[in-house]
């Protein structure tokens, strides 16, 4: 498949879209209280969409897209060079580096597990775990939608998240590459 084809795009934006917080969390970790942590994350999205080319589909995007990362942070740090800030060695930066990327995967195998867990609710719970947590309406306005009082539905939530709790721990001890 070419590199410039419609489907290795297609898989380049899905791996991109797909490994975005991890990124985030790795630039913020090599510039720690720096505000410009975001900017320099989306410059590492704009430098990685421009070598998009050069990434052979079926080896490690995180690594490779990790790699960017950190070039695009030292590039900003040289422009900052005149600037007073505490700058740290390169040997701290990589157990910065090591810690965040052993956080980001510990993150995803989470999201993993929670979504498997989320598959598993009855309808009704997932209902009421996606009402609270991703739509606008507040739960007063859902328990009238559905005919039941806010403290009921405020245990029946508590009762969930519990589930769900024991659900992506069971699923993360059981399967520790999760």
């Amino acid at each position: 498949m070419a590199k410039s084809s419609p489907d290795h795009k297609a898989q380049f934006v899905s791996l991109l879209t797909e490994h975005q917080n991890a990124l985030r969390l790795y630039v913020a970790s090599l510039m720690p209280g720096d505000s410009q942590a975001s900017d320099v994350a989306q410059q590492a999205n704009s430098k990685i969409w421009e070598k998009h080319t050069d990434f052979e589909l079926g080896t490690n995007f995180k690594a490779w897209a990790f790699a960017i990362a950190r070039y695009e942070v030292l590039n900003y740090r040289k422009r900052q060079a005149r600037d007073s800030r505490l700058v740290f060695s390169e040997e701290l930066e990589e157990v910065f580096a090591e810690e965040v990327s052993t956080v980001a995967n510990q993150s995803e195998e989470r999201q993993l597990a929670l979504k498997d867990c989320l598959a598993q609710l009855k309808a009704s719970e997932r209902d009421l775990i996606l009402q609270r947590y991703f739509e606008e309406t507040t739960l007063a306005d859902y328990a009238n939608q559905i005919d039941r009082s806010v403290g009921g539905l405020k245990v029946s939530l508590h009762r969930v998240r519990n589930k769900l709790q024991r659900c992506i721990e069971k699923k993360l001890s059981l399967n520790p590459s999760l």
